[in-house]
């Protein structure tokens, strides 16, 4: 995975999420106005479950295992025989993070599944994180890869599951797979943090964020990134980041400060104060070096989600 700065536009994510993902859902049809603004090849049109999503990403998974033979039954066991996204994550995941002989794969699988299953918006933002890999990193091709490969995508999900349980006061069910994901990963994220939707992890290494981080909606963060506090508080002490944010390598964000909407945080910075929206900080202390006009929104040609991420003065 590589990020590209030139696919990062605030305006073309803004509010994505929120107003369109839901329509990408099971209870939504392949076949509506926003399905064919995300077309993505011949891929799209095979299956037809009414989870966009999903059936992109079975299609993709069977044309990589028609491609290439001693590939079938690793896509099969992990994709092709589930029935549905989030069961094939808590499947992918419960593998990923099992301890033979101490927490055996079957139970951990379970329990990431009833975690999903109880609280659906975790899969709402799975597949919003799955597009966004898609749409934001250069170097994923299809959505499977992601799924099956991407270190930062699947911690992400851990923590998705394990926030579910943190939210219904299963403590120690949330620590242990925070625990596990940060071992096997090296992504730790606490399961108190809010993470909105149509996050990217780019390569994900070393991304720490504290129990009361909350994150906004089509957020990109690169690896080394901290959202921590500053040792000195205590209570609600981690960074609040808006959505459409960009925050490049080895950045440390401290404290209960808020990053705006669509601003843009640089590589090695240390952000102690507040960044306003759609202001680029850089530096150590971070200090604001531009600010970006409001984007005009340009008319779409078809409804959907714009494919388009270029600067627009």
């Amino acid at each position: 995975m590589a990020a590209c700065v030139d696919k990062w536009h605030p305006a073309a994510y803004q509010c994505r999420f929120g107003e369109n993902i839901y329509r990408l859902l099971p209870d939504s049809t392949t076949d509506s106005p926003v399905a064919a603004g995300l077309s993505a090849g011949p891929a799209a049109a095979t299956g037809s479950s009414g989870d966009y999503v999903w059936d992109v990403l079975r299609a993709e998974a069977q044309d990589d295992a028609d491609d290439e033979p001693i590939l079938r039954k690793f896509y099969h066991d992990l994709v092709l025989s589930r029935p549905s996204l989030e069961v094939a994550l808590a499947a992918h995941l419960a593998a990923k993070l099992c301890i033979p002989g101490a927490l055996p794969q079957d139970a951990l699988r379970d329990l990431l599944a009833g975690a999903l299953a109880a609280h659906p918006d975790a899969g709402r933002a799975a597949r919003a994180d799955l597009l966004a890999a898609r749409d934001r990193d250069p170097a994923c091709a299809k959505m499977v890869h992601c799924f099956l490969y991407y270190k930062g995508f699947l911690a992400l999900q851990a923590h998705r599951a394990a926030h579910g349980l943190w939210s219904d006061g299963r403590t120690a069910a949330a620590l242990l797979l925070q625990s596990r994901t940060s071992e096997v990963f090296g992504v730790d994220i606490h399961p108190g943090a809010r993470i909105g939707g149509g996050i990217l992890l780019d390569h994900a290494t070393g991304v720490v964020i504290g129990e009361t981080a909350v994150i906004g909606n089509d957020v990109s963060i690169l690896h080394a990134v901290t959202l921590g506090g500053t040792g000195k508080d205590s209570g609600d002490r981690h960074p609040k980041v808006g959505d459409g944010v960009l925050i490049g390598a080895g950045a440390s964000v401290l404290g209960n400060v808020h990053i705006g909407d669509g601003a843009k945080i640089g590589a090695g910075a240390v952000v102690l104060r507040d960044v306003p929206d759609r202001t680029t900080a850089v530096g150590n202390s971070a200090k604001p070096i531009g600010k970006k006009a409001p984007p005009q929104r340009r008319p779409k040609e078809q409804p959907g989600l714009t494919m388009e991420h270029r600067w627009s003065d």
